[in-house]
């Protein structure tokens, strides 16, 4: 009934205005992941300190998955968001105030708390502004403008000057920006939330694969998003060239999850998550031993890598869905969104241990391990559970690690799902 009420009276441009703000807000993350790195390359500071950052960034995104569902019951999904991106906005400030990597880290601490609740709170809107019909379009098309805007955020870095505040005040603005489509949409405001749902042993008893996957992959795509700036800056890239490289790695979501998120609809999707590990572990091994010199090659490999990183958070996501019975779905999106903000959190802060050991190199090898552990868990798998019938499966949706799907936040926990398994 609700969603046939949604279907008539609000058609697909009535949620322009929330993909178009975290559109915005995209850029302005994408230009401080670009000048970050950078500035601190230039600065002369040990790539240590810019990894230490990506791990901040991880723990703030844990934290704020845990307090999301409470600010928002709390003052509501309009306060809140508009809570969240002032706190990106300080987050930033912190980082125009002077260079110092204490400073920076918290920042990026503070960036990842309140970047998780706008996620969850507009995200969550766009879901409940979207009936049955158009949501997977919709949900497709937000997450390809999102990592767009991410990568036009790095390309925007070469038109700034490093010495100055000019590129903390771009991410500002276009923060600032974002904030007024959603401020003036006059789309209801979803029902507040209770709290995350989180059952581990549940979902593990109903997609092992999944999960794990999650696990994987909130290390994975960390660790190429974020590190990859930081090594080729300390390898003398320039800031164009640092930009541009960001910008051209988001369109492995084009060139690779996409085509992998399509086979996975026809095929048993664990043998797609079997070639995405493939994928990244001959990626990265060139990229370990790449002439730096040629740069369209550097961005071809890297973007490869990128993408099938993404391909394993989305394929993953729909093979745990395949498994699960609708009245499970909110424990399993919300352990899954918990998994991979742990994992988040957790590789990047592994990988800063080892650039400052081994150097700046040290998370490809890093990602290397990750995917041939992963790769052998669902070989594992494979032999001991059969696959799900095609026509049983769910349809692949273009979602993107590095804008997680969030969990539904709910006012109940799945009891049944507790007294079965727990």
């Amino acid at each position: 009934m609700g969603d046939t009420k949604q279907a008539t009276t609000r058609p697909p441009f009535a949620v322009v205005s929330i993909v178009f703000s975290m559109g915005l807000m995209a850029v302005g993350n994408g230009h401080l992941f670009a000048y970050v790195p950078v500035r601190l390359a230039a600065g002369g500071f040990e790539p240590w300190i810019a990894s230490a950052m990506v791990a901040a960034l991880g723990v703030g995104s844990c934290v704020g998955c845990v307090v999301a569902g409470y600010v928002v019951r709390r003052v509501g999904p309009a306060r809140a968001y508009a809570a969240f991106s002032a706190m990106v906005i300080l987050g930033i400030l912190m980082i125009a105030l002077a260079v110092n990597p204490y400073l920076w880290i918290a920042s990026r601490l503070v960036y990842g708390v309140s970047a998780a609740g706008f996620f969850i709170v507009t995200q969550s809107w766009l879901n409940d502004a979207s009936p049955n019909e158009w949501r997977g379009r919709v949900i497709g098309a937000f997450y390809m403008i999102y990592v767009i805007g991410i990568g036009i955020g790095g390309y925007i870095l070469r038109f700034v000057d490093l010495e100055s505040a000019d590129a903390p005040l771009v991410s500002i603005f276009f923060t600032a920006a974002g904030m007024l489509p959603i401020c003036l949409t006059r789309l209801p405001a979803p029902p507040p939330p209770a709290s995350i749902a989180i059952a581990f042993r549940a979902v593990w008893n109903i997609s092992p694969v999944g999960i794990v996957g999650m696990l994987a992959v909130g290390g994975l795509t960390m660790l190429v998003q974020g590190f990859t700036p930081i090594y080729v800056a300390n390898e003398g890239y320039s800031q164009a060239d640092v930009g541009l490289l960001v910008l051209l790695m988001q369109f492995g979501m084009i060139g690779v999850q996409f085509p992998l998120g399509a086979l996975s609809d026809r095929v048993d999707r664990r043998y797609v998550l079997l070639l995405a590990c493939l994928i990244i572990i001959i990626s990265a091994w060139i990229a370990s031993g790449l002439n730096l010199a040629d740069f369209w090659f550097v961005a071809l490999i890297f973007a490869i890598w990128a993408g099938a990183s993404e391909g394993i958070y989305s394929v993953a996501n729909a093979h745990a869905n395949d498994r699960a019975e609708p009245q499970y779905y909110v424990s399993l999106s919300s352990t899954m969104l918990i998994t991979w903000s742990v994992s988040g959190a957790i590789f990047p802060g592994i990988g800063t241990i080892l650039t400052s050991t081994f150097g700046p190199t040290a998370y490809i090898d890093m990602v290397i391990v990750i995917a041939i552990l992963y790769a052998l868990f669902v070989l594992f798998r494979i032999t001991r559970r059969e696959s799900v019938p095609s026509d049983e499966t769910v349809n692949h949706q273009q979602i993107s690690a590095q804008a997680p799907y969030p969990a539904e936040l709910s006012p109940q926990l799945d009891d049944d799902v507790r007294s079965q398994h727990d």
